[in-house]
Protein backbone atom coordinates (compact mmCIF):
# COMPACT_ATOMS: atom_id res chain seq x y z
CA UNK A 1 0.00 0.00 0.00
CA UNK A 2 2.81 2.80 0.33
CA UNK A 3 3.68 4.02 -2.20
CA UNK A 4 7.13 6.09 -1.93
CA UNK A 5 7.00 9.42 -2.09
CA UNK A 6 7.30 13.36 -6.44
CA UNK A 7 9.72 15.40 -8.62
CA UNK A 8 8.95 17.25 -11.59
CA UNK A 9 8.77 13.68 -14.20
CA UNK A 10 11.21 13.33 -16.72
CA UNK A 11 9.00 13.62 -19.38
CA UNK A 12 6.25 16.41 -19.25
CA UNK A 13 2.88 15.80 -18.26
CA UNK A 14 0.82 16.25 -21.31
CA UNK A 15 -2.30 17.94 -21.58
CA UNK A 16 -3.55 15.98 -23.99
CA UNK A 17 -3.28 11.54 -23.97
CA UNK A 18 -0.41 11.29 -27.69
CA UNK A 19 -3.04 9.88 -30.39
CA UNK A 20 -1.58 6.10 -29.70
CA UNK A 21 -2.81 6.37 -26.29
CA UNK A 22 -6.80 7.30 -27.33
CA UNK A 23 -9.89 5.04 -27.36
CA UNK A 24 -13.02 5.67 -27.59
CA UNK A 25 -14.98 2.03 -26.71
CA UNK A 26 -13.80 0.14 -23.70
CA UNK A 27 -11.52 -2.84 -23.97
CA UNK A 28 -12.40 -6.03 -23.22
CA UNK A 29 -10.03 -7.83 -20.42
CA UNK A 30 -10.08 -11.33 -20.76
CA UNK A 31 -10.50 -13.38 -17.44
CA UNK A 32 -7.89 -16.30 -17.08
CA UNK A 33 -9.75 -19.91 -16.93
CA UNK A 34 -8.84 -23.41 -15.75
CA UNK A 35 -5.49 -22.76 -13.77
CA UNK A 36 -4.77 -19.13 -13.52
CA UNK A 37 -8.49 -18.34 -12.57
CA UNK A 38 -7.28 -19.74 -8.89
CA UNK A 39 -3.83 -19.00 -9.10
CA UNK A 40 -3.94 -14.83 -9.54
CA UNK A 41 -7.07 -13.21 -8.13
CA UNK A 42 -9.44 -10.89 -9.90
CA UNK A 43 -11.38 -8.14 -8.19
CA UNK A 44 -15.04 -9.29 -7.67
CA UNK A 45 -16.47 -6.15 -9.76
CA UNK A 46 -14.91 -5.55 -13.56
CA UNK A 47 -12.26 -3.24 -13.56
CA UNK A 48 -13.12 -0.76 -16.23
CA UNK A 49 -16.13 0.14 -13.95
CA UNK A 50 -14.27 0.49 -10.73
CA UNK A 51 -10.88 0.67 -9.19
CA UNK A 52 -9.99 -2.38 -6.23
CA UNK A 53 -7.45 0.16 -4.86
CA UNK A 54 -7.58 4.39 -4.50
CA UNK A 55 -4.83 5.82 -3.14
CA UNK A 56 -4.55 9.15 -1.73
CA UNK A 57 -1.57 11.01 -1.18
CA UNK A 58 -2.63 13.46 1.78
CA UNK A 59 0.45 15.27 1.56
CA UNK A 60 4.02 15.78 0.50
CA UNK A 61 4.85 16.63 4.07
CA UNK A 62 7.77 14.40 5.31
CA UNK A 63 10.80 14.76 7.12
CA UNK A 64 12.76 11.63 5.68
CA UNK A 65 15.32 11.82 2.75
CA UNK A 66 14.76 8.14 1.30
CA UNK A 67 16.62 7.41 -1.45
CA UNK A 68 13.80 6.11 -3.66
CA UNK A 69 11.53 8.98 -3.29
CA UNK A 70 9.51 9.50 -5.55
CA UNK A 71 7.73 12.65 -4.17
CA UNK A 72 11.04 14.33 -3.22
CA UNK A 73 9.21 14.92 -0.02
CA UNK A 74 10.02 18.08 1.84
CA UNK A 75 9.62 19.20 5.78
CA UNK A 76 6.53 21.74 4.73
CA UNK A 77 3.22 21.20 3.50
CA UNK A 78 2.33 22.51 0.31
CA UNK A 79 -0.44 25.42 0.39
CA UNK A 80 -1.95 23.49 -3.23
CA UNK A 81 -3.01 20.44 -1.11
CA UNK A 82 -6.56 19.20 -0.61
CA UNK A 83 -8.11 20.94 2.01
CA UNK A 84 -10.38 19.20 4.17
CA UNK A 85 -13.49 19.98 2.41
CA UNK A 86 -11.65 18.73 -0.57
CA UNK A 87 -10.85 15.97 0.75
CA UNK A 88 -14.31 14.82 1.97
CA UNK A 89 -15.24 15.53 -1.31
CA UNK A 90 -12.45 13.31 -2.75
CA UNK A 91 -13.82 10.23 -0.54
CA UNK A 92 -17.57 11.30 -1.40
CA UNK A 93 -16.59 10.83 -5.54
CA UNK A 94 -14.74 7.18 -4.09
CA UNK A 95 -18.10 5.93 -2.25
CA UNK A 96 -19.93 6.91 -5.57
CA UNK A 97 -18.52 3.99 -7.39
CA UNK A 98 -20.94 1.96 -5.36
CA UNK A 99 -20.64 -0.90 -3.66
CA UNK A 100 -18.27 -3.00 -3.24
CA UNK A 101 -16.70 0.11 -2.40
CA UNK A 102 -12.74 0.51 -3.42
CA UNK A 103 -9.67 0.24 -0.47
CA UNK A 104 -9.23 4.09 0.13
CA UNK A 105 -5.26 4.37 1.33
CA UNK A 106 -4.35 7.27 2.41
CA UNK A 107 -0.69 7.63 1.96
CA UNK A 108 2.13 11.24 1.45
CA UNK A 109 5.06 11.78 2.54
CA UNK A 110 3.75 11.46 5.66
CA UNK A 111 0.07 11.87 6.51
CA UNK A 112 0.39 12.22 10.16
CA UNK A 113 1.52 15.74 8.64
CA UNK A 114 -2.02 16.66 8.26
CA UNK A 115 -3.89 17.59 11.54
CA UNK A 116 -7.24 16.11 10.15
CA UNK A 117 -6.12 12.58 9.46
CA UNK A 118 -8.42 11.22 11.82
CA UNK A 119 -11.08 13.36 11.09
CA UNK A 120 -10.66 11.68 7.00
CA UNK A 121 -10.42 8.50 8.34
CA UNK A 122 -13.84 8.21 10.48
CA UNK A 123 -15.59 11.19 7.52
CA UNK A 124 -14.38 7.64 4.84
CA UNK A 125 -14.97 5.02 7.31
CA UNK A 126 -18.54 6.58 7.58
CA UNK A 127 -19.23 6.76 4.21
CA UNK A 128 -18.63 2.69 3.90
CA UNK A 129 -15.27 2.79 2.93
CA UNK A 130 -12.11 0.88 3.81
CA UNK A 131 -9.51 3.08 4.72
CA UNK A 132 -5.63 2.24 5.49
CA UNK A 133 -2.84 4.55 5.86
CA UNK A 134 0.64 4.55 5.53
CA UNK A 135 2.33 6.68 7.42
CA UNK A 136 6.40 7.34 7.41
CA UNK A 137 8.83 5.79 10.20
CA UNK A 138 8.79 9.24 11.99
CA UNK A 139 7.96 10.08 15.91
CA UNK A 140 4.53 10.42 14.76
CA UNK A 141 4.57 7.51 14.91
CA UNK A 142 3.27 6.65 18.20
CA UNK A 143 0.92 4.98 20.08
CA UNK A 144 -1.23 7.91 21.00
CA UNK A 145 -1.61 8.37 16.83
CA UNK A 146 -1.78 4.80 15.92
CA UNK A 147 -4.39 4.21 18.72
CA UNK A 148 -6.41 7.46 17.30
CA UNK A 149 -6.23 6.16 13.90
CA UNK A 150 -7.75 3.08 14.84
CA UNK A 151 -10.45 4.40 16.63
CA UNK A 152 -11.37 6.22 13.90
CA UNK A 153 -11.87 3.27 11.71
CA UNK A 154 -8.52 2.91 9.94
CA UNK A 155 -8.63 -1.08 9.23
CA UNK A 156 -5.06 -1.35 8.05
CA UNK A 157 -1.08 -0.01 8.38
CA UNK A 158 1.55 -0.36 6.05
CA UNK A 159 5.00 0.63 6.64
CA UNK A 160 8.29 0.68 4.49
CA UNK A 161 11.30 -1.63 5.77
CA UNK A 162 14.54 -1.69 3.34
CA UNK A 163 17.13 -3.42 5.87
CA UNK A 164 17.02 -6.24 8.48
CA UNK A 165 19.01 -4.14 10.33
CA UNK A 166 18.89 0.04 11.68
CA UNK A 167 22.08 0.47 9.67
CA UNK A 168 20.72 -0.80 6.45
CA UNK A 169 17.45 0.81 6.63
CA UNK A 170 18.03 4.54 8.21
CA UNK A 171 20.98 4.60 5.31
CA UNK A 172 18.29 3.99 2.87
CA UNK A 173 15.42 6.61 4.42
CA UNK A 174 17.83 9.04 5.33
CA UNK A 175 17.68 9.52 8.93
CA UNK A 176 19.24 8.04 11.91
CA UNK A 177 16.21 5.92 14.36
CA UNK A 178 13.99 5.50 11.86
CA UNK A 179 14.10 1.45 11.84
CA UNK A 180 13.60 1.58 15.50
CA UNK A 181 10.54 3.93 15.09
CA UNK A 182 9.24 1.39 12.55
CA UNK A 183 9.58 -1.73 14.20
CA UNK A 184 7.94 0.49 17.50
CA UNK A 185 5.07 1.04 15.41
CA UNK A 186 4.67 -2.26 13.48
CA UNK A 187 4.56 -4.01 16.98
CA UNK A 188 2.15 -1.08 18.47
CA UNK A 189 0.01 -1.21 15.26
CA UNK A 190 -0.45 -4.98 15.85
CA UNK A 191 -1.57 -4.81 19.37
CA UNK A 192 -3.73 -2.30 18.52
CA UNK A 193 -5.59 -4.66 16.41
CA UNK A 194 -4.69 -3.35 13.07
CA UNK A 195 -3.31 -5.42 10.08
CA UNK A 196 0.03 -4.58 8.96
CA UNK A 197 1.55 -4.95 5.30
CA UNK A 198 5.03 -4.46 5.09
CA UNK A 199 6.60 -2.77 2.11
CA UNK A 200 10.14 -3.36 0.77
CA UNK A 201 11.91 -1.57 -2.38
CA UNK A 202 13.89 -3.77 -4.25
CA UNK A 203 17.11 -2.05 -5.39
CA UNK A 204 20.95 -3.08 -5.25
CA UNK A 205 20.78 -1.38 -2.12
CA UNK A 206 18.45 -4.10 -0.83
CA UNK A 207 19.20 -6.82 -2.89
CA UNK A 208 21.62 -9.12 -0.32
CA UNK A 209 19.40 -8.08 2.30
CA UNK A 210 16.08 -9.36 0.96
CA UNK A 211 16.44 -12.61 2.92
CA UNK A 212 17.23 -10.74 6.07
CA UNK A 213 14.19 -8.65 5.67
CA UNK A 214 11.83 -11.70 4.84
CA UNK A 215 13.06 -13.65 8.00
CA UNK A 216 12.07 -10.03 9.85
CA UNK A 217 8.34 -10.03 8.24
CA UNK A 218 8.15 -13.74 9.17
CA UNK A 219 8.97 -12.92 12.65
CA UNK A 220 7.00 -9.84 13.58
CA UNK A 221 4.24 -11.69 11.80
CA UNK A 222 3.07 -9.15 9.30
CA UNK A 223 -0.17 -9.76 7.43
CA UNK A 224 1.27 -9.26 4.10
CA UNK A 225 4.99 -8.23 2.35
CA UNK A 226 5.17 -6.00 -0.72
CA UNK A 227 7.98 -6.44 -2.87
CA UNK A 228 7.93 -2.97 -4.24
CA UNK A 229 10.15 -3.12 -7.61
CA UNK A 230 11.80 -0.04 -8.26
CA UNK A 231 10.49 2.44 -11.00
CA UNK A 232 13.14 5.52 -11.75
CA UNK A 233 11.43 8.38 -11.22
CA UNK A 234 11.85 11.03 -8.07
CA UNK A 235 15.34 10.12 -6.25
CA UNK A 236 14.81 6.61 -7.62
CA UNK A 237 16.49 8.18 -10.79
CA UNK A 238 19.27 7.81 -8.98
CA UNK A 239 19.60 4.41 -7.87
CA UNK A 240 20.94 1.38 -9.60
CA UNK A 241 18.63 -0.49 -11.77
CA UNK A 242 18.50 -4.41 -11.68
CA UNK A 243 19.03 -6.15 -14.61
CA UNK A 244 16.22 -8.59 -16.42
CA UNK A 245 17.88 -11.46 -15.22
CA UNK A 246 18.35 -10.39 -11.84
CA UNK A 247 15.20 -9.02 -11.66
CA UNK A 248 13.98 -12.98 -12.59
CA UNK A 249 15.60 -14.23 -10.10
CA UNK A 250 14.19 -11.60 -7.33
CA UNK A 251 10.88 -12.91 -8.45
CA UNK A 252 11.54 -16.61 -8.05
CA UNK A 253 12.80 -15.90 -4.89
CA UNK A 254 9.55 -13.77 -3.69
CA UNK A 255 7.93 -16.89 -4.86
CA UNK A 256 9.14 -19.25 -2.68
CA UNK A 257 8.95 -16.58 0.05
CA UNK A 258 5.12 -17.43 -0.20
CA UNK A 259 5.99 -20.63 1.10
CA UNK A 260 6.22 -19.14 4.53
CA UNK A 261 4.77 -15.45 4.34
CA UNK A 262 1.95 -13.98 2.23
CA UNK A 263 4.10 -12.18 -0.72
CA UNK A 264 2.97 -9.87 -3.04
CA UNK A 265 4.57 -7.29 -5.93
CA UNK A 266 4.29 -3.69 -6.73
CA UNK A 267 5.30 -2.74 -9.91
CA UNK A 268 6.24 -6.26 -10.48
CA UNK A 269 3.18 -7.29 -12.59
CA UNK A 270 5.18 -10.29 -14.49
CA UNK A 271 5.28 -11.95 -10.79
CA UNK A 272 1.94 -13.42 -11.83
CA UNK A 273 3.36 -15.13 -14.59
CA UNK A 274 5.87 -16.18 -12.46
CA UNK A 275 3.31 -17.85 -9.92
CA UNK A 276 1.51 -19.14 -13.13
CA UNK A 277 5.17 -20.81 -14.74
CA UNK A 278 5.24 -22.09 -11.19
CA UNK A 279 2.21 -24.00 -11.12
CA UNK A 280 2.66 -25.42 -14.57
CA UNK A 281 6.60 -26.74 -13.71
CA UNK A 282 5.33 -27.78 -10.31
CA UNK A 283 2.49 -30.19 -12.05
CA UNK A 284 5.64 -31.63 -14.28
CA UNK A 285 7.62 -31.80 -11.17
CA UNK A 286 9.91 -29.40 -13.03
CA UNK A 287 12.03 -26.71 -10.85
CA UNK A 288 12.14 -23.05 -13.12
CA UNK A 289 16.06 -21.91 -14.50
CA UNK A 290 17.50 -20.14 -11.91
CA UNK A 291 20.95 -18.06 -11.56
CA UNK A 292 23.39 -17.22 -9.49
CA UNK A 293 21.11 -14.09 -7.35
CA UNK A 294 18.18 -16.79 -6.41
CA UNK A 295 20.94 -19.31 -5.57
CA UNK A 296 22.18 -16.52 -3.13
CA UNK A 297 19.01 -15.67 -1.83
CA UNK A 298 18.18 -18.83 -0.93
CA UNK A 299 21.00 -19.88 0.61
CA UNK A 300 20.71 -16.50 2.59
CA UNK A 301 17.02 -17.39 3.25
CA UNK A 302 18.28 -20.73 4.49
CA UNK A 303 21.18 -19.41 6.73
CA UNK A 304 17.85 -16.93 8.34
CA UNK A 305 16.18 -19.82 9.24
CA UNK A 306 13.19 -18.59 6.87
CA UNK A 307 11.43 -21.47 5.63
CA UNK A 308 12.30 -23.55 9.29
CA UNK A 309 9.03 -24.33 10.83
CA UNK A 310 5.26 -24.74 9.39
CA UNK A 311 4.56 -23.23 5.91
CA UNK A 312 1.27 -21.87 4.79
CA UNK A 313 -1.26 -24.18 3.83
CA UNK A 314 -2.42 -22.28 0.71
CA UNK A 315 -0.09 -19.43 -0.92
CA UNK A 316 -1.73 -16.05 -1.15
CA UNK A 317 -2.63 -15.64 -4.90
CA UNK A 318 -1.74 -12.23 -6.25
CA UNK A 319 -4.48 -9.83 -7.28
CA UNK A 320 -4.89 -8.83 -11.18
CA UNK A 321 -4.74 -5.24 -10.86
CA UNK A 322 -2.38 -3.21 -12.24
CA UNK A 323 -1.74 1.42 -13.07
CA UNK A 324 -5.31 2.28 -14.64
CA UNK A 325 -6.91 -1.08 -14.93
CA UNK A 326 -8.10 -1.87 -11.05
CA UNK A 327 -5.66 1.03 -9.43
CA UNK A 328 -5.68 4.95 -9.50
CA UNK A 329 -4.27 7.41 -7.52
CA UNK A 330 -5.03 10.41 -6.72
CA UNK A 331 -2.22 13.61 -5.90
CA UNK A 332 -1.95 15.61 -3.07
CA UNK A 333 -3.84 18.65 -5.37
CA UNK A 334 -6.17 16.57 -6.62
CA UNK A 335 -4.67 15.18 -9.94
CA UNK A 336 -5.28 11.47 -11.44
CA UNK A 337 -2.98 9.42 -12.58
CA UNK A 338 -2.68 5.85 -13.46
CA UNK A 339 0.07 5.07 -10.47
CA UNK A 340 1.95 7.29 -8.22
CA UNK A 341 5.03 6.38 -10.40
CA UNK A 342 3.06 7.07 -13.53
CA UNK A 343 2.60 10.84 -13.60
CA UNK A 344 0.68 11.42 -16.57
CA UNK A 345 -2.92 13.24 -15.53
CA UNK A 346 -6.12 12.57 -16.69
CA UNK A 347 -7.65 15.06 -15.12
CA UNK A 348 -8.21 16.68 -11.49
CA UNK A 349 -11.05 15.66 -8.94
CA UNK A 350 -11.53 19.72 -8.26
CA UNK A 351 -13.24 19.45 -11.92
CA UNK A 352 -14.42 16.12 -12.41
CA UNK A 353 -15.79 13.48 -10.75
CA UNK A 354 -13.31 10.72 -10.29
CA UNK A 355 -15.84 7.51 -11.77
CA UNK A 356 -15.81 9.83 -14.33
CA UNK A 357 -11.68 10.33 -14.96
CA UNK A 358 -11.36 6.72 -14.52
CA UNK A 359 -14.09 5.15 -16.36
CA UNK A 360 -13.69 8.11 -19.46
CA UNK A 361 -10.33 8.95 -19.55
CA UNK A 362 -8.24 7.93 -22.81
CA UNK A 363 -5.45 7.38 -21.16
CA UNK A 364 -7.25 4.48 -18.91
CA UNK A 365 -8.84 3.38 -21.50
CA UNK A 366 -5.80 2.56 -23.39
CA UNK A 367 -3.57 1.57 -20.28
CA UNK A 368 -6.84 -1.22 -19.81
CA UNK A 369 -6.60 -2.56 -23.06
CA UNK A 370 -3.90 -5.10 -23.74
CA UNK A 371 -3.74 -5.03 -27.35
CA UNK A 372 -2.45 -1.69 -27.77
CA UNK A 373 1.03 -2.26 -25.79
CA UNK A 374 4.44 -2.52 -27.72
CA UNK A 375 7.06 -4.30 -28.30
CA UNK A 376 7.35 -7.55 -26.28
CA UNK A 377 4.83 -6.82 -23.74
CA UNK A 378 2.47 -6.68 -27.07
CA UNK A 379 3.80 -9.78 -28.09
CA UNK A 380 3.31 -11.92 -24.74
CA UNK A 381 1.11 -14.59 -24.20
CA UNK A 382 0.61 -13.25 -20.44
CA UNK A 383 0.05 -9.84 -21.50
CA UNK A 384 -4.12 -10.08 -20.21
CA UNK A 385 -2.74 -10.99 -16.94
CA UNK A 386 0.58 -9.58 -16.76
CA UNK A 387 1.13 -6.34 -19.05
CA UNK A 388 4.31 -5.18 -17.50
CA UNK A 389 5.12 -2.17 -15.45
CA UNK A 390 3.45 0.84 -17.47
CA UNK A 391 5.04 3.17 -14.84
CA UNK A 392 8.53 1.59 -15.59
CA UNK A 393 7.78 1.69 -19.19
CA UNK A 394 7.31 5.38 -18.98
CA UNK A 395 10.03 6.26 -16.43
CA UNK A 396 12.57 4.54 -18.75
CA UNK A 397 11.13 5.46 -22.49
CA UNK A 398 8.73 8.10 -22.39
CA UNK A 399 5.67 5.97 -23.68
CA UNK A 400 3.48 4.16 -21.09
CA UNK A 401 2.29 1.05 -23.59
CA UNK A 402 6.50 0.40 -24.06
CA UNK A 403 7.78 -2.78 -23.03
CA UNK A 404 8.96 -3.09 -19.30
CA UNK A 405 13.04 -2.86 -19.37
CA UNK A 406 12.87 -4.75 -16.10
CA UNK A 407 11.31 -8.11 -17.84
CA UNK A 408 13.54 -11.30 -19.01
CA UNK A 409 10.69 -12.83 -20.36
CA UNK A 410 10.97 -14.13 -24.26
CA UNK A 411 7.43 -14.65 -25.65
CA UNK A 412 6.45 -17.34 -27.29
CA UNK A 413 4.24 -16.03 -29.88
CA UNK A 414 5.67 -12.99 -32.39
CA UNK A 415 2.16 -13.00 -34.12
CA UNK A 416 1.86 -9.51 -33.11
CA UNK A 417 5.60 -8.53 -32.57
CA UNK A 418 7.12 -5.04 -32.80
CA UNK A 419 10.29 -3.70 -32.48
CA UNK A 420 10.65 -3.81 -28.49
CA UNK A 421 11.04 -0.38 -27.57
CA UNK A 422 13.75 -0.34 -24.28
Amino acid sequence: MTHPHTTPPAHPVPTTPPAHLVRTTPPVHPVPTTPSARLVRTPRHAVADRPFLVIWEATRACPLACLHCRAEANPLRSPDELDGAQARDLMDQVAAFGRPHPLFVITGGDPFQRPDLTELIAYGTALGLRVAVSPSGTPTLTRENLTAVRDAGAVALSLSVDGSTAERHDTFRGVDGVFDLTLDGWRTARELGLKVQINTTVSRHSLDDLAGIAALVKREKAMLWSGFLLVPTGRGAELDSLTPDETEDVLHFLYECGSVIATKTTEGHHFRRVVLQRSALAERGERPPTGTLYARLMASADAAGLFAGAHRAVRRPPMDVSSGRGFVFVSHTGEVTPSGFLPLSADNTKDRPLSDIYRTSPLFLALRDPSLLRGKCGACDFKTVCGGSRSRAYAVTGDPLAADPWCAYQPRTTETEQPCAQ
